[in-house]
């Protein structure tokens, strides 16, 4: 792969938007200009805060540290085998657990350094993001679909927290992965915070395809681990493992088509704005249902993302392919709101909360549907409540 499509591959993958580069002034500033600065009240920032969960459920989280003893780690084998972080998210019973961080203060710090350099946010508001989650909590009586998230390149797993908490909130298990070696910084309990790997930097000798291959294998193994005979989360007895989802962001989202592919316990799909690098298989995914969410930049019938025109074609089941208007790639995530409590617009002028709002609403609505039955007219056609979404039909 020549560096030219390195580049491309890094911009379309990227989630944050770097802050812009203030313009130097061409004078020297005058003495009372000088003296106005001196005294100018000290800059103060925002705690950014999740929008609240929409559904009628508490929600619980715990995280785990899992390791695939038979799998080296394929970004830097001498690490020995692959390990992962994964955040649980369930129903559970109110005023239980204590509340959730969003993310360390060094993942914070990683986070910041790589997506935003020229940032003086402090990593410490960052990582004290306000979520809703409680660590933790008590879970609720019953069995719940699973949903698996899988996070943008370079992106730790915090950035779909809003998402998590969300269908957490109507009635879903939630396991949020992050991918080691593939995210800006993840801690493991141990307290190290292991930064991006090499293939930040060097994409692997497939291209991008590898990386969402090695991801379906990272979430075959979560499969096992969490519905197997000894599985290693202690509610797992809430997984009906009979209806099982997935969704991604960006690569994430790619990942997602792969991972079905590959393993059929996973009965539907969401790609949100994600290049389709490991095409689907001609075979397609043998009818399961899939839904494309993406901005309207590339992602348009005949646009700039042919991937997506290949993807369609090959999808057997159940689809929709949604744009939104005025989203960015990072819309579908929680940057929107970070966006904001960091006083910066959003890059193409969505409201913040609004860009949560909608993914919430489609995400949660196909899941609905496909795992539990429940028909839902938001998926059938244009809806006045949500002007921003067109419906494409290759």
């Amino acid at each position: 792969m020549t560096r030219i499509r390195r580049t491309a591959a890094a911009a379309a993958l990227a989630l944050l938007l770097p802050l812009p580069i203030a313009g130097v002034a061409s004078a020297a500033p005058s003495a009372a200009a000088s003296v106005a600065a001196a005294h100018a009240a000290p800059k103060t920032f925002t705690t950014p805060e999740l929008p609240r969960p929409t559904g009628p459920h508490a929600v619980g989280r715990n995280v785990l540290h899992l390791v695939d003893q038979d799998r080296p780690d394929p970004w830097v084998p001498s690490a020995g085998p692959r390990q992962l972080m994964v955040s649980m998210y369930y129903p559970a019973h109110p005023g239980t657990g204590g509340p959730a961080p969003y993310m360390t203060t060094e993942e914070a710090r990683l986070l910041l350094k790589m997506k935003l350099p020229n940032s003086d946010y402090p990593p410490q508001l960052l990582a004290s993001t306000r979520t809703w989650a409680h660590t933790d909590a008590r879970p609720e009586h019953g069995r719940f679909p699973l949903v698996v998230l899988s996070p943008g390149f370079t992106m730790p797993r915090a950035l779909l927290t809003g998402l998590a908490e969300d269908l957490a909130s109507r009635g879903y298990v939630v396991a949020l992965v992050d991918h080691t070696y593939e995210a800006a910084g993840i801690t493991f309990p141990n307290g190290q915070t292991i930064p991006c790997g090499p293939v930040c930097d060097t994409p692997p000798a497939g291209g991008p395809g590898d990386i969402s291959q090695s991801r379906a294998k990272d979430i075959s193994f979560v499969l096992d681990e969490l519905t197997g005979r000894h599985p290693a989360w202690r509610y797992a007895h809430m997984i009906d493992s009979n209806r099982i989802g997935m969704a991604g962001h960006s690569i994430g989202g790619d990942a997602t088509s792969v991972a079905m592919a590959d393993d059929n316990r996973i009965r539907a799909g969401v790609n949100m704005d994600g290049t389709f690098w490991a095409p689907d298989p001609a075979t397609g995914l043998h009818g399961r249902p899939f839904l494309l969410l993406d901005k309207l930049a590339d992602h348009t019938t005949g646009g700039g993302d042919t991937s997506w025109d290949k993807a369609w074609a090959n999808l057997d089941g159940w689809k929709r392919w949604l744009t939104v208007a005025g989203a960015d790639h990072s819309s579908f995530t929680d940057a929107d709101v970070l966006f904001a409590a960091m006083g910066m617009p959003t890059p193409n002028g969505i409201p913040a909360n609004r860009s949560e709002e909608i993914t919430r609403s489609y995400v949660g609505a196909f899941f609905d549907l496909q795992l539990k039955g429940v028909p839902q007219p938001l998926l059938d056609g244009p809806s006045p409540a949500n002007p921003e979404v067109t419906f494409q039909h290759p």
